[in-house]
């Protein structure tokens, strides 16, 4: 349920009628808004009477929210919300651009391509320590060793890092290391990892799980959240459809859509949606003209050597191209390229 109280009501006023609802069982999330303040109920709201509530003189308007989802719900929060990383911000208008290799390979290749994907407007820098991989045979990632090397290349540059993490047993090393967290496609549904890092203070990057639903996804944002981690970022990937050409089908409405589900930020990866380098640049066009709050790319120093998807990585050149044109297209959407 969401109570909307009137421009000018007191903040005495509003503790006030949030602690009877707390008195009633309920968890209340208050928002200062423009012009107004909303008080978003979470818990069992049968008992509460909305005609005496509707009564009350500071009461603008009420109303129920019939989505499983509460904290990542618009309804609760109307504005945007903004995430910061560092001096870096997403949402609300900020546009921001993680791009590095799929995998750490070596401390050259990571220093390397870090100091080449700042150079040509990057304000995050990404890179796969532990990678969950199709086959049991296939690179499985470096590991703590490879976290090092990341980090290694934020201190060359000064790039916040993005990394994903594959359990919880490296929630605290995490915690210590990384500027934010990635949950990918594979673990969008691990709800005991979801429900750690919930309990972390680090920023989280949700990718959307190869076949699941806008609802699913939100949801599995719910469950960071009401750990108490409200820092989160959804990323559209692709899902897995009856087309093969591609490796995934780039579900381009879903930035919209999540935009009038949830407050929360989306950004998009055209690189693992397309699965193919030549087709990065129009998905990720495609994805600043429908609204998207940033982008991550996949960029490497010698793709045809990659350990790990070299087939859709940019080169630092091909990635500088990209670049031009979406530093262009951001202001047209009404947004702000963060440095």
């Amino acid at each position: 349920m969401v109570v909307v109280m009137k421009p000018g009501t007191k903040k005495e006023e509003i503790e006030a009628l949030a602690q009877s609802f707390e008195a009633q069982g309920l968890n209340v999330g208050i928002t200062n808004g423009v012009g107004c303040t909303i008080l978003g109920l979470v818990g069992d709201t049968t008992a509460v009477d909305i005609d005496k509530l509707s009564i009350l003189p500071n009461v603008e308007r009420i109303m129920r929210v019939s989505e499983p989802y509460k904290k990542a719900n618009r309804k609760f929060h109307p504005q945007d919300s903004v995430i910061q990383v560092g001096d870096v911000r997403v949402g609300g208008g900020h546009f921001a651009v993680i791009a590095g290799p799929c995998s750490v390979e070596s401390e050259a290749q990571m220093i390397e391509v870090a100091r080449d994907v700042k150079l040509a407007g990057a304000c995050m820098l990404r890179g796969g320590a532990f990678k969950p991989r199709t086959s049991p045979y296939s690179f499985q990632g470096m590991g703590v060793p490879g976290l090092e090397l990341l980090l290694e290349a934020k201190r060359e540059t000064g790039l916040p890092v993005v990394t994903e993490i594959m359990s919880p047993k490296y929630c605290e090393l995490f915690e210590e290391k990384v500027d934010v967290v990635q949950v990918g496609a594979r673990n969008m549904q691990n709800f005991d990892l979801l429900k750690e890092v919930g309990k972390m203070s680090k920023p989280v990057l949700l990718k959307r799980g190869l076949s699941n639903s806008y609802e699913e996804w939100i949801m599995s944002a719910e469950y960071i959240m009401s750990e108490g981690n409200e820092n989160v970022i959804l990323c559209e990937r692709g899902v897995r459809t009856f087309e093969t050409y591609t490796r995934n089908t780039l579900d381009i409405s879903a930035i919209p859509a999540i935009h009038r589900m949830s407050h929360l930020p989306v950004i998009l990866d055209p690189s693992h949606a397309a699965g193919m380098s030549w087709m990065v640049e129009p998905l990720a066009l495609a994805a600043v003209a429908a609204g998207a709050d940033g982008l991550i790319i996949e960029v490497h120093n010698d793709p045809p050597h990659a350990k790990c998807d070299g087939q859709q990585s940019l080169t630092p050149e091909s990635f500088q191209a990209v670049m031009g044109k979406v530093r262009a297209l951001v202001p047209m959407a009404g947004k702000v390229l963060e440095a």
